[in-house]
């Protein structure tokens, strides 16, 4: 496994290759991704795009004279399907970069989100019970990126996997060892109440740790490094 390295002054990089290893740990966690937010987009991207095909072999085929009735109505079904898809990704897809099923039957939802020239990670984790009795929990968390990138770019899995493991119990349940391992690391275990839960000299041997095994591991949800396109599991989202 190769230990790709980004600009830690890019917020954008920072962010994306933060969104691409979520759906890396969660799959390699028996989680069930859902890609419906995804597919109903491309669905009416691709439907647009059909329409507009459309209006051209009429034209070419038939001229315009003949078609322009059917041309005028392809316009406007072009336009209401660029303005349906463009308020299904403010709207309802928004900052969501997973939605999965775990292994016991919660539905996690996943957003991300970051403010202007600050490096922090803003995710937002809805958690729904498989039984309707019970509402749907919001769990926030704001870390710095510093908490998983090294100095020299290089994202280190294990803090960032810690974090989801300790904060969503239905992660912890999948992946107790990051929970008995932060319950027995007192860097781990304060992160809630500590600025950096991980030192830089700590993300250093980390990385050093996970490239010296990177040659017997593939995929799995112990893995000490992981970039944002290796190993994927789950497919990309470039938002920043």
């Amino acid at each position: 496994m190769s230990q790709e390295k980004i600009s830690v002054y890019n917020l954008a990089d920072l962010k994306n290759t933060s969104d691409d290893a979520i759906p890396n740990y969660l799959n390699s966690l028996k989680f069930t991704q859902s890609h419906r937010l995804t597919d109903v987009r491309l669905a009416i991207g691709y439907g647009a795009l059909s329409v507009a095909v459309a209006c051209f072999v009429w034209d070419w085929k038939l001229g315009f004279d003949s078609t322009k009735y059917y041309s005028a109505v392809a316009v406007a079904v072009y336009l209401a399907l660029n303005v349906a898809m463009t308020f299904w990704a403010r709207n309802v897809e928004g900052a969501t970069v997973y939605v999965g099923t775990s292994p016991s039957g919660e539905t996690v939802s996943i957003a991300t989100s970051v403010e202007k020239y600050t490096p922090v990670y803003n995710v937002e984790i809805t958690v729904t019970s498989p039984s309707s009795k019970n509402a749907p929990k919001t769990i926030t968390l704001s870390r710095p990126f510093s908490e998983w990138f090294n100095s020299a770019g290089v994202f280190v899995a294990a803090p960032f996997q810690t974090l989801f493991a300790t904060a969503v119990p239905a992660i912890g349940k999948a992946d107790p060892k990051r929970v008995a391992a932060a319950e027995s690391t007192p860097a781990a275990a304060d992160s809630a109440s500590s600025e950096t839960a991980y030192s830089p000299a700590m993300l250093a041997m980390l990385a050093a740790a996970s490239k010296a095994d990177a040659s017997g591991m593939s995929g799995d949800s112990d893995t000490g490094v992981a970039t944002g396109s290796v190993g994927k599991k789950g497919g990309k989202r470039r938002k920043a």
